[in-house]
């Protein structure tokens, strides 16, 4: 437990402020930069004060200097500047101010005297950055929203894997087809225990989609509205459908139930009610108004929805089997089990005791197109997802062999605008090609299973199908979320990695040099392999050798020995200058070596921030550690999109986490007149530093020594001695300096 927050310090002596202590934390999106010069600023500025003061950082390596009860106990107020997700519940009853992180280093000063009259913070109270997007006028509500969209998303993910597993195992384990009942597993058989166990995890993927949206945004006293509201939305049959709204619902459910709290949070109430509000009044009043409204307000359309589609198929059964098999696609892959879904499954199904097993067949082609397209997505441009979306979609693709269309819920949760025009789109495609092929399934399922185990008819047009659906599925998805990326930029999405650098258009090509015989008749070394970008013409457009390329072309260069390439061509010919370390390099580690002279330029030629970015991101692919340059610059741009990198103090430091680049890289690169960076203090940036590291490599050892980097900055005598360096020597000897 900690103390109750006592009365703010009154600014009286300087005896009376050493008895002040204050805590803080930092944190940013990508915590390579912000989070530690928010913190250094922070520090600095208590320190001048005489203020006592300790600073979490929650940076990409976790947290560090972590505060403990102890110090939380102690304290007289809480500064949290952050740009993510902070939780505050381990500050209650302390004063707590939370502002984004550029307010960290922009005003340390402001924050540690706004701090002592900040308001105590109360049980249930909204995270961090809820608070810090309410106090700036809504800016960043958008962000808040897909936040919580992937909150809701993450937690979901297990449920789907897990259930959809544990379902397609024990169908393929110990179903048979039954032309009565589609795939039967017996009853009170060890698969069919198996079976059950799944579909539990399926029946609370969506409460838990929903629950866990509706947490992000109201903390805790919204969960139980955000679960219950999801298994309504879920459960067609209390509001008359007879099929629910699926993840679509629980989204809305999710979002409903956690502004619901937020508002019912703002309602005042006497004293002696507040100590329940969190935990019996705010869940109970917001379910049981988010249970009704959905039911009679929401769950009404949606039944005249299901009932009216019905309808309308029904009228088209005469109609071309292309166009009543591209409908039926459509919406089996609009909303994975949801009413649109439901209606189009029930349609066919009901028709095969009439002995049309036409219509069925089509759905059956269908229904595994989304789990498999957006799988194999994941294979094809594994640069777009992360590593969970990555290991998502090998589970998508075995459900999908499984008829289990709920293995792509994730990905169309995630990017609807994306996910869904592409599944329909192979859904539509699917579905039409099995309707003119005449596909016939005899069982109320669907999927590859279903042809294997014999209830198919058309098999080799049945997979075809579906082989055609799932690429579409798949190329529509990469080339959507692509464009989204690429549209501020205003860029045609590439199909397929590799390297541009100063205007060439093609590929890294690996090189050997080739090392000839010396001065002093010594004979052939060896050879080392460098990087070269060729253009499609084949020349060379540029070079980046790896560092002990260059240390031995430049040591052999001193002692008169000819070096060239493979085809016995000079040194002087084939090896950019700029692209190999001078002899005369310092011999001492600059950064780990993360920054090297082949990565400094004394003169940024650039003057906006776009092309500086993108001119740094050239400096950085001279070490053959880039191996997608543009992407690398979309990075950095969308971590602009997010809030500047300019710190103020003519300092900037793009960084970006991408697999773009296969191991660590800092460049630094001066610019006489300064970049406009929109920086935090107004100030043009001169003293620009680009990082870039994999995201496997994320939480290394390499992040402290950025996180020293961003700290050191802070020293203006150490920034004086970096515009004064005269060239790219004295620049690494001055950064040196960094321990």
């Amino acid at each position: 437990m900690t103390s109750p927050a006592g009365p703010p310090p009154t600014g009286g002596g300087s005896d009376e402020r050493q008895t002040v202590k204050l805590l803080a934390v930092t944190a940013c999106p990508t915590g390579i930069a912000h989070t530690y010069m928010a913190a250094e600023k922070l520090a600095q500025a208590a320190e001048s004060r005489g203020i006592e003061m300790k600073v979490e950082t929650q940076g990409s390596i976790g947290a560090e200097n972590v505060l403990t009860d102890n110090d939380v106990s102690t304290a007289d107020g809480v500064i949290v500047a952050a740009d993510k997700d902070v939780d505050l519940s381990r500050f209650v009853g302390k004063r707590v101010l939370s502002v984004g992180v550029a307010e960290g280093i922009r005003h340390p000063e402001q924050l540690i005297e706004r701090v002592r009259s900040a308001p105590v913070h109360t049980a249930g109270a909204a995270t961090a950055t809820t608070a810090a997007s309410t106090a700036t006028g809504g800016g960043k509500e958008r962000s808040v929203g897909y936040k919580a969209l992937m909150n809701g998303v993450s937690y979901m993910i297990p449920f789907v894997v897990v259930g959809g597993l544990l379902i397609a195992i024990s169908l393929s384990l110990g179903g048979h087809t039954d032309p009565s009942g589609g795939l039967v597993i017996p009853k009170d058989s060890f698969w069919m225990d198996i079976n059950n166990i799944g579909v539990i995890g399926f029946t609370l993927m969506v409460p838990i989609l929903s629950g866990y949206i509706a947490y992000a945004i109201g903390d805790r006293p919204a969960l139980v509205p955000g679960m219950i509201g999801g298994w309504i939305a879920n459960t067609g049959s209390l509001y008359d459908s007879k099929a629910g709204a699926g993840f679509i619902g629980a989204i809305v459910t999710g979002f409903l139930a956690g502004y619901l709290v937020l508002w019912i949070k703002k309602v005042k109430v006497p004293k002696f009610v507040r100590p329940i509000m969190p935990i019996i009044v705010i869940p109970i009043v917001a379910t049981t108004a988010l249970g009704l409204f959905f039911i009679y307000v929401i769950g009404k359309p949606i039944s005249w929805v299901f009932e009216h589609l019905t309808s309308w198929l029904s009228g088209m059964t005469g109609t071309s089997a292309i166009l009543l098999g591209a409908i039926l696609g459509l919406m089996i892959a609009f909303d994975m089990g949801g009413p649109v879904n439901k209606t189009a499954f029930l349609f066919g199904a009901g028709l095969i005791a009439t002995g049309n097993q036409t219509v069925m067949g089509m759905c059956a082609a269908a229904i595994p197109v989304m789990p498999l397209g957006q799988g194999l997505a994941t294979l094809i441009r594994k640069r777009l997802y992360t590593e969970q979306e990555r290991e998502t979609g090998l589970a998508a693709l075995f459900m999908g062999c499984f008829g289990i269309s709920e293995g792509a819920i994730p990905f169309a949760a995630a990017r609807p605008a994306q996910v869904i025009p592409a599944n329909m789109l192979g859904g539509a495609v699917a579905g039409a090609i099995a309707g003119v092929a005449g596909v016939e399934d005899a069982v109320p399922h669907g999927g590859p299973i279903v042809a294997v185990l014999g209830a198919v008819s058309g098999v080799p047009m049945f997979f075809i199908a579906v082989i055609i659906g799932t690429v579409a599925t798949a190329l529509t998805t990469v080339t959507l979320i692509d464009i989204g990326e690429r549209r501020r930029k205003g860029e045609a999405p590439e199909p397929g990695p590799g390297v541009t650098v100063s205007g060439a258009a093609g590929p890294l090509e690996p090189e050997l040099v080739g090392v000839g015989a010396g001065a002093a008749g010594s004979g052939a070394i060896g050879a080392v392999v460098a990087q070269r970008v060729v253009t499609s013409s084949g020349t060379a457009a540029a070079e980046a050798s790896p560092t002990g390329a260059a240390e031995v072309a430049g040591t052999e260069a001193e002692a008169g020995t000819d070096v060239g390439t493979s085809a016995g061509t000079s040194a002087g010919t084939d090896i950019d200058a700029e692209a190999v370390a001078p002899a005369t390099e310092p011999r001492h580690e600059v950064l780990s070596g993360y920054l090297t002279a082949r990565t400094v330029k004394v003169a940024l030629a650039s003057h906006d921030k776009e092309a500086a970015i993108k001119e740094m991101a050239e400096l950085l692919a001279r070490t053959g550690s880039v191996t997608d340059v543009d992407e690398l610059v979309a990075t950095a741009l969308r971590r602009e999109e997010q809030g500047t990198t300019g710190l103020g103090e003519e300092i900037a430091i793009p960084h970006a986490k991408t697999d773009a680049v296969s191991a660590p890289v800092v460049g630094f690169a001066r610019s006489a007149e300064g970049v406009e960076w929109g920086s935090l203090d107004g100030t043009k940036a001169r003293l620009v530093f680009m990082i870039a590291v994999s995201e496997t490599a994320a939480g290394d050892e390499h992040l402290r020594i950025l996180a020293l980097l961003s700290r050191k900055l802070m020293d203006p005598g150490f920034r004086e001695r970096l515009v004064a360096a005269a060239d790219e020597g004295a620049v690494l000897e001055v950064l040196g300096e960094i321990r």
